[in-house]
């Protein structure tokens, strides 16, 4: 059965413990009853309940004693409630610290409006320094999360709440689905990769690129392997436009046309199902088509 990015991510985290002991898992009351890694690692598992920020501050700490902390809270709460935290260990101090944040975008739409997160990107990306992560579907995440625990680098990785993707063919800084051609189709994350794969199969001449790496150290390489291939652009993320990845393509690719569909600049006003709530921003299938054909 493929697992979900985030039931993926518990998963690879708790294989990999087994030959690395430096590996610890810090939850903000998110785990339940059977996390994997508490029930197979229990000395290396904490719950720090709702204190966000202080999760990341004593991850600070755990990595500046060598340790290898991972930690965990909704994507809203992550990168906005704890950003102060953030900052200082991730970029200030450059601490090697993994920030994994689910229910990402509207994923988490059903626990109503204060949890939507169409913001993350734009925070993380101004801290220098900061490997950005937004994978698709369970191999790629496995890949993220075990590229993080050999790096040591600060990384933020973003996913969604339960829906299991497979992955494509994995690809640094770029994962080919399909190229060539004037306009290329480039996707972020697990829902832009996903309105991407259902645009290809309405239109099977499209070209098209995912992104499993957002932050501009890897958005600069991907961009001299787009522009090389391909003149338009359409961009689809689950995110506001400004801070998006379709505004920092279009700084890198200066020449090149590049669209981007996305939550735009309304505020969600209802929680409920994902898709009806990412349709109400304006981000659809229809919408990648209009761009597309525009």
């Amino acid at each position: 059965m493929t697992l979900s990015g985030r039931d993926a991510y518990r998963d690879e985290l708790t294989r990999l413990a087994e030959a690395d002991r430096r590996i610890l898992c810090l939850e903000a009351d998110l785990g339940g009853k059977n996390h994997p890694f508490q029930l197979k690692h229990p000395e290396r598992f904490f719950n720090l309940g709702i204190a966000e920020a202080a999760m990341v501050d004593m991850a600070a700490g755990l990595a500046s004693a060598g340790f290898k902390p991972f930690v965990s809270t909704f994507a809203p709460f992550a990168a906005l409630r704890a950003a102060e935290s953030l900052k200082l260990t991730l970029g200030y101090l450059a601490a090697g610290v993994t920030v994994v944040a689910p229910y990402s975008g509207v994923s988490g739409a059903w626990f109503g409006t204060t949890h939507h997160c169409l913001e993350d990107l734009a925070v993380l990306r101004a801290f220098p320094g900061v490997v950005i992560a937004a994978p698709h579907g369970e191999a790629e995440t496995r890949a993220v999360i075990a590229a993080a625990v050999a790096s040591g680098r600060p990384h933020y990785v973003r996913t969604g709440r339960n829906a299991a993707y497979e992955s494509l063919p994995w690809g640094d800084p770029v994962a080919w689905e399909a190229a060539g051609g004037e306009l290329c189709l480039v996707s972020v994350g697990e829902e832009g990769t996903r309105l991407c794969l259902e645009a290809r199969h309405r239109r099977p001449g499209l070209a098209h690129a995912h992104l499993p790496y957002v932050d501009h150290e890897h958005l600069a390489a991907a961009a001299v392997e787009l522009e090389r291939l391909h003149a338009r652009f359409v961009v689809v993320e689950e995110h506001r436009a400004q801070g998006g990845v379709a505004e920092a393509l279009a700084l890198l690719m200066p020449t090149a046309r590049v669209a981007g569909v996305n939550a735009g600049t309304g505020w969600p006003s209802e929680g409920g199902d994902h898709a009806e709530v990412m349709a109400a921003l304006g981000l659809d299938l229809r919408a990648v088509l209009a761009a597309v054909d525009g």
